[in-house]
């Protein structure tokens, strides 16, 4: 080795030095937001699973009980109807919204008078309280006071024993569809404007030269450019709707935030299970139920994303 020249090993072990300081302060810097999701998200995910297999109220012992829980779910007639009601309302209300929040947002995308206020109209239901928004909403669908219900009795002369009560029965997750919808369209439809911008001018006019009408150059250009916002959105929409909780509660629990059989939801019924009855291990199967099915629809939607994608 020459006079004054450094040692590989002592280059190697400098190298290796600086490179732990540099991931030292890389780590320092996710540490914290990793520290966080670990406490109050991965943590309690885990044990959610695991309690699913258990059977605890929170203060006797634990007892293993293996899949006797996901056993009883079958036979649970509120499970089924809180499944089923999920379900209805999901398949309702992701396709409205969709058709929704892409018209309003196509239409406020053209120079039209008042567009800044008009989509500031559209996205005020989505900022604004939902204590306020649900309270004026039941006013409005108020079976002996509500404007609704006066139109079908004035105008339309339907009897008052029949006009119906808008919150109950066969009608409840109807509102709760057209109320999701007036909510949310005005949030995507934001996302449907941005991904308007992204599509260059220079196709529609080509598409317009070439003598394609206005069908055609929604279906040939706009469709396709919108496809990626669209899949975000049925994505986003799907989760949320699966998650619906607050929104049944408001507009379908009455005074006393109890939902009937005909407006029950899965996290409704997990919240009661867990806290109004203490069946800590069944809610937990409960909530693995949710959590398979909202995989499931999203696994279905990237993989035809991907087919899509690889044509």
């Amino acid at each position: 080795m020459a006079a004054g020249k450094p040692d590989k090993s002592e280059l190697d072990k400098g190298r290796k030095k600086r490179a732990f300081k540099k991931n030292l302060v890389a780590y320092s810097f996710i540490a914290p937001n990793f520290i966080g999701f670990a406490v109050f998200t991965l943590v309690p995910i885990t044990f959610a699973f695991l309690l699913a297999f258990l059977e605890w109220d929170g203060n006797n012992p634990v007892k293993f009980v293996g899949l006797e829980n996901f056993k009883a779910l079958v036979k649970d007639k509120f499970f089924i109807a809180s499944l089923k009601n999920t379900i209805i309302y999901s398949i309702g209300t992701v396709p409205l919204t969709l058709v929704s929040s892409l018209g309003l947002a196509l239409i406020l995308n053209r120079e039209i008078k008042g567009r800044a206020f008009f989509r500031t109209l559209g996205f005020f239901p989505y900022v604004a309280s939902l204590v306020a928004v649900t309270s004026v909403w039941t006013m409005f669908f108020h079976s002996s006071k509500g404007p609704v219900n006066a139109v079908l009795y004035y105008v339309f002369r339907v009897p008052k024993e029949n006009l119906p009560n808008w919150f109950t029965g066969s009608l409840v997750l109807l509102m709760l569809i057209l109320f999701s919808v007036w909510r949310f369209m005005g949030y995507y439809m934001v996302m449907f404007l941005a991904g308007l911008q992204t599509i260059p001018r220079e196709l529609y006019e080509a598409g317009t030269i070439d003598g394609a009408n206005a069908w055609q150059r929604f279906r040939f250009i706009t469709l396709p450019g919108l496809r990626p916002t669209t899949f975000l959105v049925s994505v986003m929409l799907t989760i949320n709707c699966f998650k619906i909780y607050d929104i049944a509660v408001m507009l379908a629990g009455g005074s006393t935030n109890t939902l009937s059989v005909s407006s029950m939801v899965l996290v409704y019924y997990i919240y009661q299970n867990a806290f109004n009855f203490w069946k800590l291990g069944y809610s937990s199967a409960v909530a693995m139920v949710l959590f398979v099915l909202v995989l499931a629809v999203t696994l279905i939607q990237f993989k035809g994303q991907s087919k899509y994608a690889n044509e």
